[in-house]
């Protein structure tokens, strides 16, 4: 009897003989593909979700620089972080910077985009969303 244990399935029991040797070879890779088909969609269900957002350790006018590259030129959608819209408070250059990154991030990163803004940026794996704030996140 060989007992395999999966974080995301109970137990999955299955009986080898060794006189059966064709038969346990099948039922192996059938166990392989069940294994790499719980992790794919393990994978699917978003346990690698990232955003992108403002590193503290930049200054002032490198977040400023690159935000300003970010909601111009780069096509990222900074219409949430105008006075009076649901990301402008708090009313900080690392807030919205954030915002303005994370958005240009998620629009174009399966075109090649990065998380970078000549270092001003960094990937966290923790939604940066607050109160009514949504920060996007595309697969």
């Amino acid at each position: 009897m060989l007992y395999i244990c999966h974080p995301f399935a109970e137990f999955l029991f299955v009986s080898l003989s060794l006189s059966q040797s064709k038969m346990s070879n099948y039922l192996l890779r059938i166990l392989v593909a069940l294994l790499f088909m719980s992790i794919v969609a393990q994978i699917s269900e978003g346990e690698f979700e990232q955003w992108c957002i403002a590193d503290e350790q930049s200054s002032d006018d490198e977040l400023q620089g690159a935000m300003d590259w970010a909601c111009g030129k780069g096509g990222a959608d900074c219409t949430e972080i105008q006075i009076n819209k649901t990301c402008y408070l708090p009313n900080t250059l690392k807030d919205h910077a954030s915002y303005a990154f994370n958005s240009y991030f998620q629009r174009f990163k399966n075109k090649g985009a990065t998380c970078y803004f000549r270092g001003a940026a960094l990937i966290t794996e923790l939604d940066p969303s607050y109160k009514a704030c949504h920060y996007e996140f595309l697969p």
